[in-house]
C-alpha cells in the first residue's frame, strides 16, 4: 500500500536512490514536535510581517504561479466548485509582501485533508498564523490521468474553518503554487522562495517530507537550510494509522511505514468502509453532488445523480445506511440512505419532498451527502 502522494513519488523515485523516504509533498505530523533547528522566529519580525499581510489576505501572485484562498471567505457560489484556479486580483510587483508574510507554512500536498494534515496545521498554529502551502498541477506536469479529489474543491473551505477549535481559533488558510513553477528548483532554491519571495516566518514538515528538484532533499536538508536563510523550521513525527495491524503496515513497500494517508483514505473508500473513512479524516467523508431538478424522482423517494456529476470521489458501489441530506447552511439535515452503482447515486430519503420545494433559480445547485 503506498502513502499520500505515492504517484508524485513513484514517478521521481528512479532518480533518488534514498527509497525509504515516503512523498515529496505530503507533511506527514503527530503531536510530538521534533525541534531540529536551534533557530527561534523573531516575535518583532513575525508581528510586523504578520501586519502587512493581514491587508492583502484576498490577493495572489499569479505572475509566479501563485494562488491563494482564504478560510474566511463567504460560501463560494456554484461556478467556483467547477473551475480549478480562483479568480483573484494581483497583488503588486514590488515583492514587498505576499498573503503568508510572517506566517508558519505548514508544507505538503494535501489531497484529503486528513488528521495528519490537520496535525500539521495544528503544530503551525502554536508557533504563528497558520497555512497550507501546497503544491497544485501536479498531475498535468507529469502526465497523469486526471482522478476525483477526496475533497471538492469548493467544500475544502469548510473542512478548514471546522479545525478553527484544534488550531487555537486561528482556522488554517490555504495557499497553493504551481507545481511546474518550482519543479525545478534546488532545496536551496525553493526555502530561498520560502524566504525571499514568500516571506514566510517558519515552516512545519513531517519527519518524511522531501523537495526541491528529484526530492533530493530531506527533512534534515530543509532544517539547516531554513536556519541559513532565517527562518524557523519544524519538522514533527507522523501520525500513525492505529487500525492497521502490523501485518498490513509490513507491505512490502518500502514507502508505507503505516501512516495515515490520502492513499489509505482512497483505499477505504473504495473499500466502502465508512467508519475506517471517518478515522482517518477526523469527520463524516462529504459527497457534493451537482443536481438538477430532473434528477428527482418524487414518486420513488429517490434522488439519483450520475457519476459525472459528483464533484469528489464517492465511497465503492454499495448501499450505505444512516446518512445525511445537507441542502444549505440554513436548512436542517435530511436523513437517507445512499445507494452507488456504476453510473449512478442514488440517493433515497422519506423527505424528498423538501428538495422538490427548494429554491430553483439556478438551472443546478449542489447537495452535500455525509456518510455516517
Amino acid at each position: 500500500m503506498l502513502c499520500g502522494g505515492s504517484r508524485a513519488l513513484q514517478h521521481l523515485s528512479d532518480y533518488h536512490h534514498h527509497h525509504h523516504h515516503t512523498s515529496i509533498g505530503l507533511g506527514y505530523c503527530g503531536a510530538k514536535i521534533v525541534q531540529l533547528s536551534s533557530f527561534f522566529l523573531r516575535p518583532s519580525q513575525a508581528i510586523a510581517r504578520a501586519q502587512r499581510s493581514h491587508k492583502l489576505r484576498h490577493r495572489m501572485i499569479s505572475s509566479s504561479g501563485f494562488h491563494y484562498k482564504t478560510s474566511c471567505e463567504t460560501t463560494p457560489i456554484l461556478h467556483n466548485c467547477f473551475s480549478q484556479r480562483e479568480d483573484d486580483p494581483e497583488l503588486p510587483a514590488d515583492g514587498s509582501t505576499t498573503p503568508v508574510s510572517g506566517g508558519i507554512v505548514a508544507l505538503g500536498k494535501f489531497d484529503a485533508l486528513h488528521v495528519g494534515h490537520r496535525e500539521l496545521a495544528i503544530q503551525a498554529s502554536r508557533i504563528g498564523t497558520p497555512y497550507l502551502l501546497s503544491f497544485v498541477g501536479m498531475a498535468e506536469v507529469f502526465g497523469w490521468e486526471p482522478r476525483a479529489p477526496i475533497v471538492a474543491k469548493c467544500d475544502r473551505k469548510r473542512v478548514l474553518t471546522s479545525w478553527d477549535s484544534y488550531c487555537g481559533n486561528k482556522a488554517p488558510v490555504e495557499y497553493e503554487i504551481e507545481f511546474a513553477s518550482v519543479r525545478h528548483l534546488t532545496p536551496r532554491e525553493f526555502v530561498e522562495k520560502l524566504s525571499k519571495e514568500l516571506r514566510v516566518c517558519g515552516v512545519v514538515a513531517g519527519e518524511n517530507y522531501r523537495f526541491g528538484y528529484k526530492a533530493s532533499g530531506d527533512a534534515s536538508e530543509l532544517v539547516r537550510l531554513c536556519e541559513e536563510y532565517g527562518i524557523g523550521a519544524y519538522i514533527i513525527s507522523s501520525v500513525m494509522d492505529k487500525k492497521q495491524d502490523k501485518e498490513k503496515r509490513d507491505s512490502g513497500d518500502s514507502k508505507d511505514r503505516g501512516q495515515v494517508s490520502s492513499t489509505r483514505v482512497r483505499q477505504a473508500l473504495a473499500a466502502g468502509d465508512m467508519s475506517y473513512v471517518s478515522e482517518l479524516l477526523g469527520r463524516a467523508h462529504r459527497l457534493i453532488l451537482q443536481i438538477s431538478q430532473g434528477d428527482i424522482q418524487s414518486e420513488r423517494r429517490v434522488l439519483s445523480v450520475p457519476r459525472s456529476s459528483v464533484l469528489n470521489l464517492p465511497p465503492g458501489n454499495g448501499i450505505y445506511k444512516a446518512c445525511l441530506i445537507l441542502v444549505g447552511d440554513d436548512e436542517p439535515s435530511i436523513p437517507c440512505s445512499v445507494v452507488v452503482d456504476t453510473s449512478y447515486i442514488h440517493v433515497e430519503t422519506e423527505e424528498l419532498q423538501q428538495l422538490c420545494n427548494s429554491d430553483w433559480s439556478q438551472e443546478f445547485r449542489l447537495l452535500s451527502v455525509e456518510f455516517g
